[in-house]
């Protein structure tokens, strides 16, 4: 190991930047080098995407600066693709250059998972970053556009058909149902032609919320013209749309999205990593099995609840938490000290159904449905905002007006 221990920390989302951060606050410069990599140079609000694709939000209001959060005097600020890490050599071959370690953190964030649907990686949408959200977004006004100015277009190309009813594809298609009657009246055509139709395996929507408020969040839906299809297995997706059911069924559509499911990073895989679906199983402490300087987290890692036998979720808040444990054990590391195992505050779980309706279950149990859940889904997000960069962020980006 080197005079001056060398962190790398590869990628800018929830995990990274907030690790990042909580290091540059506990280490001297001179106890450790920091060097933070990101594809590219801002930080995207990964829990905005959906609203970034339904064009709800613009790309810009969704993404920070990572030199506005991270000062470059503080660490080194590398922008540039992870191709390969190679941990027997303490080594990170990035695509136009490599970087040494002394400790890794590993928090490249994900990917679409379509669970080797046939057709759905060549013929469907996959909300991912803040690329692929705004050509969502522009696939789908143009659309309208064209039916609009086409007299021989066909009507079922103005449907929008979403693969998936978590947490992703529910918020996305609450603000389809606020973008969709604006889309309708710009372009002058019927609202009942445009057709928004999320298409789920499971008998239910939304598994991490009870039976009540996923009723109420189904019925919200569906009353302002969501139709919702549980049960629904998805055996192809061609250009036209998904096939479903036993009868195979095809539902056509113009804009397919797919919001089915996320794994770890790729480079996981190609690095040799053991996946488990996709991602990294980590020990209690947040590193790597076998590896004593390799930390993952974020989307790339599982991370075990022990209570109810299964990982956790993936959301940013455990993303943000995990952030802590790893800059705590790292400066563990350096200064000798035991390392601490990871213990996961649930402070609850709120979905949007668009700008002004949602659920949620926050606190001690404490259920919220409608405005009170918008607002209090605003407030996380602000939170969110406030713990990466502080009030200046927040009065930045933040979500300051209420509906």
């Amino acid at each position: 190991m080197s005079a001056r221990p060398k962190i790398v920390i590869l990628g800018a989302g929830y995990a990274g930047l907030t690790t990042a951060r909580r290091l540059i606050g506990t280490l001297s410069s001179e106890q450790a080098e920091i060097v933070l990599v990101n594809k590219h140079n801002y930080h995207y609000e990964a829990t905005w995407l959906h609203e970034v694709a339904a064009g709800t939000r613009s790309p810009n209001s969704a993404r920070v600066m990572i030199s506005d959060v991270i000062s470059p005097d503080k660490a080194t600020l590398i922008y540039d693709t992870v191709v390969e890490i190679r941990k027997d050599e303490n080594r990170v071959i990035l695509e136009n250059d490599e970087l040494t370690y002394d400790y890794l953190v590993i928090a490249l964030g994900w990917k679409s998972n379509d669970f080797g649907i046939k057709g759905m990686a060549e013929n469907a949408f996959a909300i991912e970053d803040i690329d692929s959200s705004r050509l969502i977004s522009e696939h789908l006004e143009y659309q309208f556009a064209k039916y609009r100015s086409d007299p021989a277009a066909d009507e079922e190309n103005l449907n929008i058909l979403v693969g998936g009813a978590g947490f992703t594809g529910i918020e996305f298609v609450g603000e389809l149902a606020e973008r969709v009657p604006e889309l309708c009246k710009e372009y002058d055509i019927d609202r009942s032609k445009a057709r928004i139709i999320n298409v789920e395996a499971s008998p239910s929507i939304l598994p991490m919320f009870d039976e009540e408020l996923v009723e109420y969040a189904r019925k919200s839906l569906e009353d302002r013209g969501v139709e919702i299809r549980t049960g629904a297995a998805i055996s192809e997706c061609t250009p036209e749309g998904f096939i479903v059911g036993d009868e195979k069924e095809l539902i056509k559509a113009g804009t397919i999205v797919w919001t089915g499911g996320v794994k770890g990073s790729p480079v996981l895989e190609k690095s040799g990593f053991e996946l488990t679906k996709g991602k990294v199983n980590v020990n209690g402490d947040l590193r790597l099995a076998g590896e004593e300087n390799i930390f993952v987290i974020g989307d790339c890692s599982w991370v075990w609840n022990k209570e109810a036998d299964r990982p956790y979720p993936p959301t940013a808040q455990l993303a943000m938490q995990e952030a802590d444990t790893v800059a705590a054990n790292l400066q563990a590391l350096l200064t000798g000290r035991a390392l601490k195992e990871f213990v996961f505050d649930d402070k609850g779980t709120v979905a949007s159904l668009g700008n002004s309706d949602g659920i949620g279950n926050v606190f001690t149990g404490v259920k919220l449905k409608g405005k009170q859940a918008a607002a209090m889904k605003k407030i996380v997000d602000n939170r969110s905002l406030y713990l990466m960069g502080g009030p200046k962020l927040v009065l930045k980006k933040g979500k300051l007006r209420p509906f």
